[in-house]
């Protein structure tokens, strides 16, 4: 064999071998590196920044070592943006839409069909992937909607909460029963289920309802709060300790649907935790108990987001940019391959994961419906946060001197605004007028 025949016989059986490394891997499956991640998008019901590790409010922290290994192997960001209630935020994940523009801006608007859902999306544009959302919906309490928003596999609570942790409505694709199990649990298990059915990269929406209201005394195994009483009036007289056990308990639980996947699946899940609101008015620290969930001050909208697994190259780092609900819309379309896939009001943070001087937004905005039609709106940037109240008054804080939002700078006693607070402020307001226009 001539020297020019070895040469063109040792290149194909190079291209064989690199082909056939691209198909398998000894395994049964692509090489990591080639194959799409599966995404797990986790949401916690009324979990504040003063309730979650690793974020500065807050002097009692529930044990959530599983969340705090995300942390560790991820990063966390200190300035996601939700409404301040929990359906306006979900509205605004799946749609990737202000709550104004779909109607969504407080608790019991319902998310009308007609507009295209995340799901929906990934279906089209990204085809590969099979989706599901396990657990709380509470954009509509037809027993369908959620099928009827496209999502293919629904199974969980539909309403805004549940009465009894240990007895409660299920729904599953359109079918009500119910359920006497612990519901935390019982929302692992369905996703454990899922999760072993799937042979596809798969997108798992999985919305636990803890720790939202009844507080109450989950089983032992779950928590690290020890002995507590389970009677009612201690658990009202003193809540905070069992809205600290029930946030354990979602973070156990978590655990043991992660520790579900194989170790090979597993490394290929990029995981999205966040908060859907603030921290409920009874067992809320630091904040003004009037200023956090069902308001846009900082304690109702300024909620956690640690991003964790595959793809993420930035590790145990802390982000600032601001982030808004409206961008899991687009991120997680981004992640599943969809190109271009900024649209409505979502904006992609994927590459803030790998590189920390990517483009982010200037402003994020939030709102909060009343049930006279009308909204109070907050928009800020990197330094100030203007409020404008649905009964005409305003507020201006600035967040970088004074992140508890005291005091307002337009209280009598604080003006006249200085020429950078006043600039700062035509600013903000201008921009608030240019999005709802």
């Amino acid at each position: 064999m001539n020297t020019n025949n070895r040469i063109f016989f040792a290149l194909s059986f190079c291209l064989l071998c690199l082909f056939s490394c691209k198909k398998d891997n000894g395994n049964g499956g692509e090489i990591p590196g080639l194959t799409k991640p599966n995404i797990l998008l986790i949401i916690a019901d009324d979990l504040g920044l003063d309730a979650t590790p690793g974020y500065d409010l807050g002097t009692i922290k529930p044990n959530m070592p599983n969340l705090q290994k995300l942390m560790d192997e991820g990063l966390r960001f200190n300035n996601l943006w939700a409404n301040s209630t929990c359906t306006p935020t979900r509205s605004s994940i799946l749609t990737g839409k202000y709550g104004f523009r779909t109607g969504v801006t407080q608790v019991g608007d319902v998310l009308s069909t007609t507009e295209t859902s995340l799901h929906s999306y990934l279906a089209t544009q990204a085809s590969d992937y099979n989706s599901a959302v396990i657990g709380k919906w509470h954009l509509g309490d037809n027993r369908s909607h959620p099928n009827s928003m496209g999502v293919s596999h629904y199974a969980g609570v539909l309403s805004g909460g549940v009465n009894s942790y240990t007895n409660w409505n299920l729904t599953e694709n359109g079918v009500n029963s119910n359920s006497t199990e612990y519901v935390t649990s019982k929302i692992s298990d369905l996703a454990i289920d899922w999760l072993g059915q799937q042979e596809e990269p798969w997108f798992l929406w999985l919305a636990y309802n803890a720790p939202h209201t009844p507080f109450h005394l989950p089983p032992s195994h779950l928590h690290n709060q020890g002995s507590l009483a389970d009677d009612q009036a201690t658990i009202d007289a003193n809540p905070l300790p069992y809205y600290m056990a029930a946030i354990e308990a979602m973070d156990t639980e978590m655990g043991r649907v992660l520790s579900s996947l194989s170790e090979e699946e597993l490394a290929n899940t990029i995981i999205l935790f966040i908060g859907d609101n603030g921290t409920p008015g009874q067992v809320a620290q630091d904040y003004n108990t009037n200023r956090v969930k069902g308001t846009v001050y900082q304690g109702g909208v300024n909620v956690p987001l640690i991003v964790s697994g595959k793809g993420v190259s930035r590790i145990n780092q802390t982000e600032e940019a601001l982030i808004n609900t409206t961008d899991l819309f687009a991120t997680i379309a981004a992640i599943a391959g969809v190109e271009n896939a900024d649209q409505n009001d979502s904006q992609s943070f994927k590459e803030l994961l790998t590189n920390a001087s990517s483009d982010s937004r200037d402003y994020v905005y939030a709102e909060q419906g009343n049930d006279l039609g009308g909204s109070n709106y907050t928009i800020r940037n990197a330094t100030h946060k203007y409020i404008q109240f649905d009964n005409g008054s305003e507020a201006l804080y600035n967040l970088q001197q004074n992140p508890l939002e005291i005091p307002n700078l337009l209280n009598v006693n604080q003006l006249p605004l200085s020429e950078a607070d006043s600039l700062i402020k035509e600013e903000l307001l201008t921009k608030l007028i240019e999005i709802r226009e």
